[in-house]
């Protein structure tokens, strides 16, 4: 990665600067302080390093709960004041166990259709966070603690579930069938760490 003039960036009077952080996918996960110190260490090491406003320290995330964030690009504003990293971020960014910080939502302007793009990446987030944070009694834990050969034959079977939908008339059911498919290759995504951002990649240059 390019490094980023530091000279570019407005930090605040305590050497602070806020940075934004947004998966590969598009999704916010959190917000954070940089100081130089945490910059430079991000870019020497790869790995999100912040500074730590309560505890006065740098900080590494997921040092402790190894949900690290790998960046992936560092972007700057118009008014140089605040940051946008780019990570790969592995398990949950948020402390509760959620994938986002941003989970609760306080004000909705009425009513508008999902967006598919952002079901499908909310979906892989939740399957992503099931096997970072396993539950009791979730089919999706059940699969990964099986392993890739479970997984794997479920893949199939579903498949083959799909296409004999198709062949029929009722066209609810291959609507189920192509959904249950979505799922259970998302679970086979996420077991072998293959994102969203790397499937539409590799999509948009065929």
């Amino acid at each position: 990665m390019d490094k980023m003039d530091i000279s570019m960036v407005k930090f605040d009077e305590k050497g602070l600067v806020p940075a934004i952080v947004q998966e590969e996918n598009g999704q916010v996960l959190m917000l954070a302080y940089m100081n130089q110190e945490a910059y430079e260490k991000t870019l020497k090491t790869g790995t999100m390093t912040y500074y730590s406003r309560s505890r006065q320290e740098l900080w590494i995330k997921g040092m402790t709960s190894g949900h690290f964030q790998f960046v992936r690009s560092l972007a700057v504003d118009c008014d140089a004041d605040t940051l946008l990293a780019k990570v790969r971020q592995l398990g949950s960014a948020c402390h509760t166990g959620n994938h986002s910080c941003f989970y609760r939502d306080i004000y909705a302007a009425g009513h508008k259709e999902a967006d598919p793009q952002q079901v499908l990446k909310d979906v892989y987030a939740v399957i992503a966070d099931r096997k970072a944070n396993p539950k009791e009694g979730s089919y999706t834990n059940y699969l990964f603690d099986k392993g890739i050969d479970k997984i794997l034959k479920k893949v199939g079977e579903e498949a083959t579930e799909m296409v004999i939908a198709a062949k029929n008339t009722n066209s609810n059911e291959v609507v189920y069938e192509m959904s249950d498919f979505l799922y259970h290759m998302m679970v086979l995504m996420v077991e072998k760490n293959v994102s969203w951002a790397e499937i539409t990649g590799e999509l948009s240059r065929r």
